[in-house]
């Protein structure tokens, strides 16, 4: 006979890793641009120096996410099944995420110049882990 504590284990444990993978790619994404650059801009550090600091942070912090949305994603798959991907608005956003991610990737590689889409593919990711953060954990509905 099973205890009704070791069935919910599994679930338990689910969400514990959808929260923390939450924090850390979002809480990373978000303390990057919007307080670690410009903390080091006040400091007066050179604008190459930061630029630099920029360009080596930002691709791991996005690869970073990647790997979290996809935990993520099997985390949703498990408590609510593969169709929640894209008729759930969390998986809606897991796959935004992971498109722009790769889609990053791609531009980082082929065009390094394009400063301006590549800000704009970061802030898209930040907004999206934004409202990720917003709604309900997997397993649980909104009211």
């Amino acid at each position: 006979m099973k205890s009704v504590i070791f069935d919910r284990l599994p679930q338990r444990a689910g969400i514990l890793g959808w929260q923390l993978a939450q924090t850390f790619w979002v809480g990373g994404l978000w303390l990057l641009h919007f307080v670690m650059l410009p903390a080091l801009e006040k400091m007066g550090l050179a604008p190459l120096l930061i630029e630099e600091v920029n360009g080596a942070l930002s691709p791991l912090l996005i690869g970073f996410a990647a790997f979290c949305v996809l935990v993520q994603g099997m985390v949703l798959i498990q408590a609510e099944g593969l169709r929640s991907l894209w008729r759930d608005l969390r998986g809606q956003l897991l796959l935004i995420v992971l498109v722009m991610a790769v889609a990053f990737f791609v531009v980082r590689e082929w065009q390094p110049g394009a400063a301006r889409w590549l800000l704009f593919n970061y802030l898209v990711l930040a907004v999206c882990g934004l409202v990720l953060v917003m709604q309900p954990l997997p397993g649980q509905r909104s009211e």
